[in-house]
């Protein structure tokens, strides 16, 4: 049975997914408008790439240049949003950004940054979403953390505090906007194949780490936490919110 099959489905719904030009975001959008979703494509890169995917699997594409932490490029992604289809039922927040140092080394701008791009993001775009949302009285927000928020990793104190604001956003966003038929959820993910290191080396390095503490020895694919959001975007997701559920292989055990 395809997800769509379930009641409603996703045929129609307006899904903005940011952070969409390549990697995660691009299979999210793929995956969502297989199920018959319209998909408005946020990302500061290029993302014809993604709009011929989601036009091959039969979907809708709307492409805006928009950067996530400026309020200004929000209002102008609502806006385009809202005139093009007008509505807006999902949205997946996909902006993030990942880097390794040292606490030491790790400066006030960088920290800035970090928290910026993973969280402010979040909360800008949430923010210019929930109006729409609230006055149809149904949305469904996916929020993207990631499992170094479960294993303490080394080098990782400034993104694995971003992502765990992520999470804690989403627990506290749940209570206010469930009333409005409105859900919020977090998946945190592990290291998928887009996010690897382009080194090969380094990259089987890695993977070599990882694979064998996980439950599933394999790697994590972009489809593995696409087909999460397609379900936590359904309608009938809707008793749903509030958590955060880890999609690694088994990677961290939460």
């Amino acid at each position: 049975m395809k997800i769509h099959e379930f009641e409603h489905g996703l045929k129609d719904r307006v899904a903005i997914v940011t952070g969409a030009a390549f990697g995660n975001g691009s299979a999210f959008c793929e995956r969502l408008a297989e199920e018959g979703a319209i998909i408005v494509i946020a990302d500061l890169a290029d993302a014809s790439e993604t709009a011929e995917k989601v036009h091959q699997a039969g979907g809708r594409a709307l492409t805006v240049k928009a950067d996530c932490t400026k309020a200004e490029d929000v209002k102008a992604l609502i806006d385009a949003t809202l005139k093009e289809f007008g509505t807006i039922d999902i949205l997946v927040h996909n902006v993030g950004m990942y880097d390794e140092a040292p606490l030491e080394l790790i400066t006030h701008e960088q920290w800035n940054t970090m928290m910026n791009i993973n969280l402010t993001s979040l909360f800008l775009v949430t923010q210019a979403v929930l109006p729409t949302m609230k006055a149809k009285n149904f949305g469904r927000i996916v929020t993207l953390s990631s499992n170094t928020v479960w294993l303490g990793t080394p080098f990782l104190s400034h993104y694995a505090a971003a992502k765990m604001g992520v999470i804690g956003f989403t627990r506290s966003l749940a209570s206010e906007i469930g009333k409005h038929g409105i859900t919020i959820n977090a998946i945190t993910v592990g290291l998928t194949a887009t996010q690897r290191p382009s080194d090969v080396r380094l990259s089987k390095t890695i993977l070599e780490h990882i694979l064998p503490e996980q439950a599933v020895h394999r790697p994590d694919e972009p489809e593995d936490i696409a087909n999460l959001v397609a379900f936590l975007s359904l309608p009938a997701s809707g008793i749903i919110t509030g958590q955060t559920i880890n999609v690694d292989g088994g990677a961290a055990r939460h």
